[in-house]
Protein backbone atom coordinates (compact mmCIF):
# COMPACT_ATOMS: atom_id res chain seq x y z
CA UNK A 1 0.00 0.00 0.00
CA UNK A 2 2.69 2.55 0.65
CA UNK A 3 4.50 2.03 -2.26
CA UNK A 4 1.43 2.59 -4.38
CA UNK A 5 0.79 5.74 -2.28
CA UNK A 6 4.54 6.36 -3.30
CA UNK A 7 3.70 5.95 -6.65
CA UNK A 8 0.69 8.15 -6.98
CA UNK A 9 2.51 10.68 -4.69
CA UNK A 10 5.28 10.42 -7.89
CA UNK A 11 2.66 10.95 -10.91
CA UNK A 12 2.81 14.54 -12.15
CA UNK A 13 -0.04 15.78 -12.58
CA UNK A 14 -1.81 16.80 -16.21
CA UNK A 15 -2.36 20.22 -16.63
CA UNK A 16 -4.71 21.07 -18.69
CA UNK A 17 -4.58 24.67 -20.72
CA UNK A 18 -7.75 26.87 -20.25
CA UNK A 19 -8.86 28.18 -23.33
CA UNK A 20 -8.84 32.08 -23.39
CA UNK A 21 -12.34 33.39 -22.34
CA UNK A 22 -13.52 35.21 -25.02
CA UNK A 23 -13.49 38.83 -24.58
CA UNK A 24 -16.89 40.36 -27.19
CA UNK A 25 -16.86 43.69 -27.37
CA UNK A 26 -19.16 46.68 -30.08
CA UNK A 27 -17.01 47.82 -33.11
CA UNK A 28 -19.01 50.65 -35.08
CA UNK A 29 -17.90 51.06 -38.70
CA UNK A 30 -19.21 54.70 -39.81
CA UNK A 31 -18.34 54.90 -43.47
CA UNK A 32 -19.19 57.10 -46.15
CA UNK A 33 -19.33 54.74 -48.83
CA UNK A 34 -19.79 51.39 -48.78
CA UNK A 35 -17.55 50.29 -44.96
CA UNK A 36 -15.66 47.30 -46.93
CA UNK A 37 -12.43 48.77 -46.09
CA UNK A 38 -13.57 49.53 -42.49
CA UNK A 39 -14.67 45.89 -42.35
CA UNK A 40 -11.79 44.54 -44.02
CA UNK A 41 -9.50 45.85 -41.53
CA UNK A 42 -11.38 45.26 -38.80
CA UNK A 43 -11.17 41.63 -39.39
CA UNK A 44 -7.30 41.93 -40.14
CA UNK A 45 -6.90 43.48 -36.49
CA UNK A 46 -9.51 41.14 -34.61
CA UNK A 47 -7.40 38.16 -36.34
CA UNK A 48 -4.64 39.02 -33.87
CA UNK A 49 -6.72 38.93 -31.11
CA UNK A 50 -7.82 35.18 -30.66
CA UNK A 51 -9.89 35.72 -27.72
CA UNK A 52 -11.71 39.11 -28.99
CA UNK A 53 -14.78 38.87 -30.58
CA UNK A 54 -16.12 41.80 -31.73
CA UNK A 55 -19.84 42.37 -32.23
CA UNK A 56 -20.37 44.98 -35.79
CA UNK A 57 -22.22 47.69 -36.40
CA UNK A 58 -22.11 48.53 -39.96
CA UNK A 59 -23.49 52.63 -40.91
CA UNK A 60 -22.61 52.57 -44.84
CA UNK A 61 -23.36 55.35 -46.90
CA UNK A 62 -23.50 58.19 -44.10
CA UNK A 63 -24.18 61.17 -46.05
CA UNK A 64 -25.86 63.19 -44.43
CA UNK A 65 -26.83 64.93 -40.75
CA UNK A 66 -29.83 63.00 -40.34
CA UNK A 67 -28.09 59.77 -40.70
CA UNK A 68 -25.10 60.51 -38.78
CA UNK A 69 -27.28 61.08 -36.27
CA UNK A 70 -29.19 57.85 -36.07
CA UNK A 71 -25.68 56.19 -35.89
CA UNK A 72 -24.48 58.12 -33.38
CA UNK A 73 -27.53 57.08 -31.02
CA UNK A 74 -26.72 52.81 -31.78
CA UNK A 75 -23.11 54.12 -30.37
CA UNK A 76 -24.25 55.63 -27.43
CA UNK A 77 -27.02 52.57 -26.80
CA UNK A 78 -23.74 50.18 -26.99
CA UNK A 79 -20.71 51.88 -26.51
CA UNK A 80 -17.23 50.57 -28.21
CA UNK A 81 -15.20 51.07 -30.99
CA UNK A 82 -15.69 53.48 -33.17
CA UNK A 83 -13.84 53.06 -36.67
CA UNK A 84 -14.38 56.01 -39.26
CA UNK A 85 -14.13 56.83 -43.01
CA UNK A 86 -15.80 59.79 -43.55
CA UNK A 87 -14.75 62.72 -46.04
CA UNK A 88 -17.40 65.60 -45.17
CA UNK A 89 -15.70 68.18 -42.94
CA UNK A 90 -18.69 68.97 -41.46
CA UNK A 91 -20.02 65.04 -40.93
CA UNK A 92 -16.41 63.73 -39.40
CA UNK A 93 -16.43 66.64 -36.52
CA UNK A 94 -19.88 65.93 -35.53
CA UNK A 95 -18.79 62.34 -35.01
CA UNK A 96 -15.71 63.28 -33.45
CA UNK A 97 -17.08 65.78 -31.10
CA UNK A 98 -19.69 63.39 -29.58
CA UNK A 99 -17.52 60.23 -29.71
CA UNK A 100 -15.36 62.21 -27.13
CA UNK A 101 -18.36 63.29 -25.12
CA UNK A 102 -18.97 59.97 -24.99
CA UNK A 103 -15.81 58.86 -24.23
CA UNK A 104 -15.60 56.40 -26.89
CA UNK A 105 -12.29 56.05 -28.87
CA UNK A 106 -13.19 56.98 -32.51
CA UNK A 107 -10.27 56.24 -35.26
CA UNK A 108 -10.42 57.32 -38.77
CA UNK A 109 -8.20 54.97 -40.43
CA UNK A 110 -7.36 56.11 -43.78
CA UNK A 111 -5.82 59.79 -42.28
CA UNK A 112 -2.34 58.52 -41.35
CA UNK A 113 -1.91 56.78 -44.90
CA UNK A 114 -3.48 59.95 -47.02
CA UNK A 115 -1.22 62.24 -45.14
CA UNK A 116 1.89 59.81 -46.13
CA UNK A 117 0.57 60.14 -49.51
CA UNK A 118 0.35 63.98 -48.95
CA UNK A 119 3.56 64.47 -47.74
CA UNK A 120 4.85 62.22 -50.40
CA UNK A 121 3.87 63.68 -53.18
CA UNK A 122 3.20 67.16 -52.55
CA UNK A 123 -0.45 66.54 -53.77
CA UNK A 124 -4.26 68.11 -52.56
CA UNK A 125 -6.55 65.37 -52.04
CA UNK A 126 -9.67 64.96 -54.00
CA UNK A 127 -12.14 65.01 -50.93
CA UNK A 128 -14.39 62.39 -53.25
CA UNK A 129 -16.83 60.05 -50.83
CA UNK A 130 -16.38 56.32 -52.55
CA UNK A 131 -13.97 57.85 -55.15
CA UNK A 132 -12.37 54.23 -55.50
CA UNK A 133 -16.09 52.72 -56.39
CA UNK A 134 -16.26 55.32 -59.78
CA UNK A 135 -17.77 54.10 -62.72
CA UNK A 136 -14.51 54.56 -64.50
CA UNK A 137 -12.46 51.90 -66.93
CA UNK A 138 -11.04 50.15 -63.65
CA UNK A 139 -14.51 49.46 -63.00
CA UNK A 140 -15.89 47.88 -65.97
CA UNK A 141 -11.84 46.07 -66.38
CA UNK A 142 -13.17 44.06 -62.98
CA UNK A 143 -16.63 43.71 -64.30
CA UNK A 144 -15.08 41.86 -67.84
CA UNK A 145 -12.69 40.13 -66.12
CA UNK A 146 -15.60 38.39 -63.83
CA UNK A 147 -17.38 37.77 -67.18
CA UNK A 148 -14.61 36.20 -69.23
CA UNK A 149 -13.74 34.06 -65.35
CA UNK A 150 -17.53 32.59 -65.41
CA UNK A 151 -17.33 31.66 -68.96
CA UNK A 152 -13.62 30.28 -68.93
CA UNK A 153 -14.23 27.80 -65.28
CA UNK A 154 -13.52 24.07 -65.06
CA UNK A 155 -11.71 23.89 -68.62
CA UNK A 156 -14.58 25.64 -70.80
CA UNK A 157 -13.65 27.37 -74.07
CA UNK A 158 -10.47 26.32 -74.26
CA UNK A 159 -9.95 27.49 -77.76
CA UNK A 160 -10.20 31.00 -76.36
CA UNK A 161 -7.69 31.38 -73.57
CA UNK A 162 -5.17 33.83 -75.26
CA UNK A 163 -6.85 36.85 -73.69
CA UNK A 164 -6.64 35.95 -70.22
CA UNK A 165 -4.00 37.20 -68.06
CA UNK A 166 -3.99 34.12 -65.91
CA UNK A 167 -4.55 30.26 -66.48
CA UNK A 168 -4.79 27.99 -63.43
CA UNK A 169 -4.03 24.79 -64.02
CA UNK A 170 -4.63 22.00 -60.92
CA UNK A 171 -5.65 18.41 -60.03
CA UNK A 172 -9.77 18.35 -58.71
CA UNK A 173 -10.11 20.15 -55.32
CA UNK A 174 -7.13 22.87 -55.45
CA UNK A 175 -9.08 25.72 -55.17
CA UNK A 176 -9.10 26.26 -59.12
CA UNK A 177 -12.33 28.18 -59.20
CA UNK A 178 -12.55 30.34 -55.80
CA UNK A 179 -8.79 31.65 -56.39
CA UNK A 180 -9.90 32.41 -60.26
CA UNK A 181 -12.69 34.48 -59.09
CA UNK A 182 -10.95 36.49 -56.37
CA UNK A 183 -8.65 37.06 -59.62
CA UNK A 184 -11.35 38.24 -61.50
CA UNK A 185 -12.53 40.76 -58.52
CA UNK A 186 -9.29 42.29 -58.72
CA UNK A 187 -9.64 42.93 -62.71
CA UNK A 188 -7.09 40.14 -63.48
CA UNK A 189 -8.90 37.50 -66.82
CA UNK A 190 -8.08 34.11 -65.21
CA UNK A 191 -9.60 30.66 -66.59
CA UNK A 192 -8.58 27.39 -65.05
CA UNK A 193 -7.83 24.09 -66.71
CA UNK A 194 -9.08 21.11 -64.38
CA UNK A 195 -5.57 17.93 -64.86
CA UNK A 196 -7.71 14.80 -65.03
CA UNK A 197 -6.23 11.28 -65.07
CA UNK A 198 -7.94 9.61 -67.58
CA UNK A 199 -7.66 12.34 -70.53
CA UNK A 200 -4.75 14.83 -71.13
CA UNK A 201 -4.92 18.38 -71.00
CA UNK A 202 -5.87 20.42 -73.99
CA UNK A 203 -3.74 20.78 -76.89
CA UNK A 204 -4.71 24.63 -76.47
CA UNK A 205 -2.59 24.97 -73.49
CA UNK A 206 0.57 24.22 -74.63
CA UNK A 207 0.55 27.13 -77.43
CA UNK A 208 -0.07 30.12 -74.93
CA UNK A 209 1.75 32.99 -75.34
CA UNK A 210 0.19 36.27 -73.25
CA UNK A 211 -1.38 34.56 -70.39
CA UNK A 212 1.16 33.32 -67.39
CA UNK A 213 0.29 29.51 -66.64
CA UNK A 214 0.56 28.62 -62.98
CA UNK A 215 -0.02 25.09 -61.80
CA UNK A 216 -1.29 24.39 -58.76
CA UNK A 217 -0.68 21.42 -56.17
CA UNK A 218 -1.43 20.49 -52.58
CA UNK A 219 -0.51 17.32 -50.68
CA UNK A 220 -2.12 13.95 -51.60
CA UNK A 221 -3.21 13.25 -47.86
CA UNK A 222 -5.18 17.06 -48.02
CA UNK A 223 -6.83 15.96 -51.17
CA UNK A 224 -7.91 12.61 -50.21
CA UNK A 225 -9.59 14.25 -47.03
CA UNK A 226 -11.71 16.58 -49.16
CA UNK A 227 -12.39 14.40 -51.74
CA UNK A 228 -14.03 11.80 -49.46
CA UNK A 229 -16.18 14.48 -47.69
CA UNK A 230 -16.92 16.23 -51.06
CA UNK A 231 -17.69 12.34 -52.01
CA UNK A 232 -19.76 11.60 -48.71
CA UNK A 233 -21.80 15.33 -49.24
CA UNK A 234 -23.15 13.65 -53.07
CA UNK A 235 -23.42 10.32 -51.41
CA UNK A 236 -21.46 9.06 -53.95
CA UNK A 237 -19.16 6.90 -51.77
CA UNK A 238 -17.55 4.29 -54.19
CA UNK A 239 -18.98 6.05 -57.44
CA UNK A 240 -15.59 6.91 -58.36
CA UNK A 241 -12.97 4.17 -57.60
CA UNK A 242 -9.74 6.35 -57.57
CA UNK A 243 -11.26 9.66 -57.18
CA UNK A 244 -10.46 9.80 -53.44
CA UNK A 245 -8.00 7.13 -53.45
CA UNK A 246 -4.40 8.02 -51.63
CA UNK A 247 -2.16 6.05 -54.00
CA UNK A 248 -4.07 7.24 -57.00
CA UNK A 249 -4.10 10.74 -55.71
CA UNK A 250 -0.03 11.12 -55.51
CA UNK A 251 0.24 9.35 -58.67
CA UNK A 252 -2.19 12.73 -60.20
CA UNK A 253 -0.24 15.23 -58.05
CA UNK A 254 3.09 13.68 -59.38
CA UNK A 255 2.51 14.05 -62.49
CA UNK A 256 0.98 17.46 -62.29
CA UNK A 257 4.80 18.49 -60.86
CA UNK A 258 6.28 16.90 -63.71
CA UNK A 259 3.75 18.85 -66.16
CA UNK A 260 5.02 22.15 -64.53
CA UNK A 261 8.28 21.23 -64.75
CA UNK A 262 8.48 20.40 -67.88
CA UNK A 263 6.71 23.07 -69.17
CA UNK A 264 8.42 25.78 -66.56
CA UNK A 265 5.12 27.14 -65.29
CA UNK A 266 5.35 28.13 -61.90
CA UNK A 267 4.05 25.89 -58.69
CA UNK A 268 2.48 27.03 -55.84
CA UNK A 269 1.34 24.40 -53.17
CA UNK A 270 -1.85 25.45 -51.64
CA UNK A 271 -2.19 22.75 -48.86
CA UNK A 272 -1.86 25.66 -45.86
CA UNK A 273 -3.14 28.54 -48.28
CA UNK A 274 -6.43 30.63 -48.10
CA UNK A 275 -8.00 30.87 -51.83
CA UNK A 276 -6.63 35.18 -51.00
CA UNK A 277 -3.24 33.67 -50.09
CA UNK A 278 -3.00 31.62 -52.84
CA UNK A 279 -4.38 34.68 -55.55
CA UNK A 280 -1.96 36.81 -53.51
CA UNK A 281 1.15 34.35 -54.48
CA UNK A 282 -0.27 34.65 -58.31
CA UNK A 283 -0.47 38.42 -58.26
CA UNK A 284 2.96 38.54 -56.89
CA UNK A 285 4.22 36.67 -59.67
CA UNK A 286 2.41 38.31 -62.35
CA UNK A 287 3.82 41.71 -61.48
CA UNK A 288 6.95 40.16 -61.60
CA UNK A 289 6.46 38.99 -64.86
CA UNK A 290 4.89 42.16 -65.96
CA UNK A 291 7.73 43.87 -64.74
CA UNK A 292 10.87 42.17 -66.59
Amino acid sequence: MAKTAENKASTPKVVRRKEPIATYFHVHLVSDSTGETLNAMLKATASQFNAAKPLEHIYALIRSRAQMERALAEIEASPGLVLYTVINPELRRLLEIRCSELQTPAISVLDPLRHAFTDYLGLEQTMKTGAQYQLDDAYFKRIAALDYTLAHDDGQMVWDLEPADVVVVGVSRTSKTPTCMYLANRGIKAANIPLVPTSPPPKELFALRKPMVVGLVASPERLAQIRKSRLGGMNAEGSVEDYSDLDAIRKEVLAAKRLYAKHRWPMIDVTRKSVEETAAAILTKLSARQNR
